[in-house]
């Protein structure tokens, strides 16, 4: 069974910036699309940004500009660099696949106070 572990979530103040990992217990993570969601408090879990195994991106209207996906495939991690943090990016955040397809994580919280 594939795990993924999301690590780098922590307290920051509005403008602030964060970088979260993902790291995927598979060594097929490469032919994967794999994206970065989160959930707010309250609300139902949101896809973010996704990536494909070409490197393409795409990114929710909300955090264009602000967010960078990658990945480092001999790692089998994928990561999001966050700039820029609004007190609306405070949620629980996960990695998956686009469509979601593996088990998913315990998540990483970030939190940003205004």
């Amino acid at each position: 069974q594939v795990q993924l572990v999301e690590s780098g979530g922590g307290l920051v103040q509005a403008g602030g910036s964060l970088r979260l990992s993902c790291a995927a217990s598979t060594s097929t993570f490469s032919a994967y699309t794999m994206a970065w969601y989160r959930r707010a408090p309250g609300k139902q879990r949101d896809l973010v940004t996704h990536i494909t195994p070409l490197y393409n991106t795409n990114y929710a209207d909300s955090v264009k500009g602000r967010f960078t996906i990658s990945r480092d495939n001999p790692k089998n991690t994928l990561y999001l660099q966050m700039n820029n943090l609004k007190p609306e990016d405070t949620a629980v955040y996960y990695c998956n696949t686009l469509n979601p397809s593996l088990n998913w994580g315990q998540g990483t919280q970030v939190t940003v106070s205004s």
